[in-house]
């Protein structure tokens, strides 16, 4: 399976590729990388919606220079991974469980088999909220978690109630597959720089408009409302008390203060209470942390280096002194 490279995004190198299946026959595109020396464990990306593998290339050759083998992914409808629907500008799925058939593919197909442990995830946006439900049900296989802006809670929705109804009430009329009211098949980084909600970094901004220039296959638009409503069933588990505290595994979780796409607010309440969780609120930061300018970054690097590869045994210890969830 072929990755894209762009003059400005060079792939970091000896990169193997490949697709795997999920149980249901989805086909998934994967990559992995091994660091030139003896690695310190694997680290898995988790995208966010709308993503894929080549965004990540920069943060892949950074968590290589730390020693972590890194392996990346294309979730379902998006990507160069299969599409639900035959719209391929929009990234649908009926319920976020889908999701997890991936994680599940990916680790048996591709982590378990060639990927040292320890086993650690770095998430953003949705890919961290199906970490953190994961993590939750205690089906992680991951050591340690990584959140960036975690999608706790849509931003600036003036009427929730009314929203979460109305998709409900839409997706049970058929409508699940059509774009959300006003959307279409138009990507984000296609429109202007200016007033994204993205990152305030021009030039990663135009890096990646650029790569799906050169692979207009890797682009989709706006939501549908069968997504939107599958994202509300999601961060509808959020809003219980419990949930923090049944997430046994170590997490840092790292809030973008400027962001408009997820509620920050909401996900600084999250993570406050989490038994085994750290929360790091970056200021001036828009949604994508790790498209943000340099000076953002290298605080998200100065707490994950503080953060991983960690302690081994610490969930062990937490489970032990907080009592495994039921």
């Amino acid at each position: 399976m072929e990755l894209i490279v762009t003059l400005d995004n060079p792939m970091p190198a000896d990169a193997v590729a490949g697709t795997i299946r999920a149980a249901d026959g989805v086909s998934l595109r994967v990559a992995r990388w091994h660091p030139v020396r003896m690695p310190v464990g694997t680290l898995v990306i988790a995208s966010g919606r709308s993503e894929f593998i080549e965004k990540y290339f920069e943060t892949i050759g950074e968590a290589l220079q730390r020693g972590f083998a890194v392996v990346a992914f294309d979730w379902r409808g998006q990507g160069l991974s299969d599409r639900e629907l035959s719209n391929r500008t929009k990234g649908h799925v009926d319920d976020f469980s889908l999701y997890e058939r991936d994680l599940e593919a990916l680790i048996a197909q591709v982590v378990e088999p060639f990927c040292p442990k320890p086993w650690f995830a770095l998430g953003h946006s949705m890919g961290a909220a199906i970490l953190l439900d994961q993590a939750r049900e205690g089906r992680s296989p991951f050591a340690r978690l990584v959140l960036t802006a975690p999608m706790i809670d849509f931003n600036g929705l003036r009427f929730p109630r009314l929203a979460r109804g109305l998709a409900l009430l839409l997706d049970s009329a058929g409508l699940g597959g059509a774009f959300v009211p006003g959307g279409g098949g138009r990507t984000i980084v296609a429109k202007p720089f200016e007033g994204n909600p993205l990152t305030s970094d021009a030039a990663r901004f135009a890096r990646v408009r650029a790569i799906l220039d050169a692979e207009p296959r890797l682009a989709i638009g706006d939501p549908t409302i069968g997504w939107v409503h599958a994202a509300f069933r999601l961060m509808a588990k959020f809003t219980d008390p419990e949930f923090p505290r049944r997430v046994m595994v170590p997490t840092l979780v790292l809030s973008a203060s400027s962001d408009h796409v997820v509620d920050a607010l909401a996900t600084e309440r999250f993570a406050s209470r989490l038994k085994a969780g750290r929360m790091i609120p970056l200021g001036q930061s828009r949604h994508e942390i790790l498209l943000e300018r340099d000076s953002i970054r290298a605080q998200f690097w100065a707490a994950f280096d503080a953060f991983l590869p960690g302690t081994a045994g610490e969930e062990e210890a937490l489970l032990t002194r907080y009592g495994r969830a039921s």
